[in-house]
């Protein structure tokens, strides 16, 4: 009998880091500009290669900001829908890192960041290709190189934590070959995640057997598994309106949102990956690095919740319960501040009524004591200095 153990321990990793960095970076218009933007053209776009230059520490500092942030993962881009490649793709094509101005193989030095950092390399390939001329025209030639790509990047940087998959939803009537491919990926590396995003009008699909994941792409997720083997959920999610590094992007979501949509995943036992785009140059964006180290500082306080929590059929009013091992978390929004008085005064402090017997708890974020009677507990407010919006309340099980 298989064992996917694997499976459980990447869905006790709860927040990953989606990254995408490629020769667009460089552009700074996002990770579709040389589909979308009518004056991108392939010849002028190919000449980023020259000036593709990476900073040699981008990613221990990636890592580190990765860390902050409270991943247990990253999910790399190694190949994007323009066809370059991070990683040395051994004579298959000359369109890759080691043949730009940059000169080296820029996932090995990912992994190696990865490794020393405690974090797990998780790897991002595209399925379709808009420079290459077999996706269009060969589309069995173009397969047989999907797959000898993966197979290089399964046998040349040790142990990885999986593939992410997107893109084939472009050619949905086309043969993929997907035994093919996982198998391949089975062959060396049978531990690995393999997730295929089934793109935004199949949120939670699985779509083949030997998928160990469904994608929620910017969409609230829902409870998955049930069937005969385990299955993690993934909520993607971006933090503003690309993927991409778009430097005409300032249409950030708040820092409560993104903790909310990381409780919501989190309380349904969704993994949660929050993107960022890296700069030309492999840094990352000043303004991505300050919200997600806020945004670590809520995870650090309620890492119990955060990496601990299942989902369960219970339920409560102005709450959201989840499930530990011998407890219930109440993930409770809007949580005020003790300064905030005219709310206190004319609204009253908002009660949680549970659906399930129980008798006391702690706040995560202080460790101070709950008291339930009847079931039902108010909300604490903040202390003053401190709002961290949402609330996790640890509810001890009778």
């Amino acid at each position: 009998m298989r064992d996917y153990g694997y499976i459980e321990r990447f869905s006790r990793m709860g927040v990953g880091l989606f990254v995408h960095f490629g020769l667009y970076s460089r552009v700074g218009e996002g990770e579709w500009y040389l589909h979308l933007n009518k004056r991108a053209k392939i010849a002028n776009y190919e000449k980023n290669i020259t000036k593709f230059k990476v900073k040699k520490n981008w990613a221990k500092e990636l890592v580190k900001t990765a860390n902050s942030f409270g991943a247990k993962y990253i999910t790399l881009t190694t190949r994007h829908h323009d066809g370059f490649s991070l990683y040395d793709t051994k004579g298959l094509c000359d369109f890759d890192a080691p043949h730009s101005a940059c000169g080296r193989d820029l996932i090995a030095e990912f992994v190696s960041a990865c490794k020393e950092g405690g974090i797990l390399p998780v790897f991002y390939h595209t399925l379709l290709d808009w420079r290459a001329p077999e996706y269009k025209d060969n589309f069995k030639a173009y397969i047989d190189y999907l797959v000898k790509s993966i197979e290089i990047l399964c046998k040349n940087y040790g142990k990885i934590g999986g593939f992410w998959f997107d893109g084939m939803w472009d050619k949905p009537n086309e043969d993929w070959q997907e035994d093919r491919l996982y198998k391949t990926i089975r062959t060396y590396q049978p531990d690995a995640m393999i997730i295929n995003n089934t793109g935004l009008n199949e949120l939670g699909k699985l779509g083949h057997e030997e998928l160990d994941g469904v994608t929620f792409e910017r969409g609230k997720p829902f409870t998955v598994g049930g069937g005969e083997r385990p299955i993690v959920g993934e909520m993607c999610q971006v933090l503003n309106d690309h993927w991409g590094y778009a430097k005409g992007d300032c249409n950030y979501k708040s820092v409560k949102e993104l903790i909310e949509n990381l409780a919501d995943a989190r309380a349904l036992g969704c993994n949660f990956l929050l993107n960022t785009g890296l700069l030309g140059d492999g840094s990352v964006n000043p303004t991505d690095k300050a919200i997600l180290s806020e945004i670590g500082k809520w995870v650090k306080a309620n890492s119990e919740f955060v990496y601990g929590a299942r989902y369960c059929d219970l339920t409560a009013e102005n709450a959201l319960i989840s499930k530990g091992e011998d407890c219930y978390y109440a993930v409770i929004k809007d949580a005020p501040m003790s300064a905030d008085l005219n709310v206190q005064r004319k609204e009253g402090l908002k009660k949680i009524t549970l659906g399930f017997e129980a008798k006391k708890g702690v706040w995560l974020d202080d460790r101070s004591k709950i008291v339930i009677k009847k079931n039902s507990f108010i909300i604490k407010p903040f202390e003053y200095g401190r709002s961290l919006s949402l609330r996790i309340a640890k509810i001890d099980k009778i």
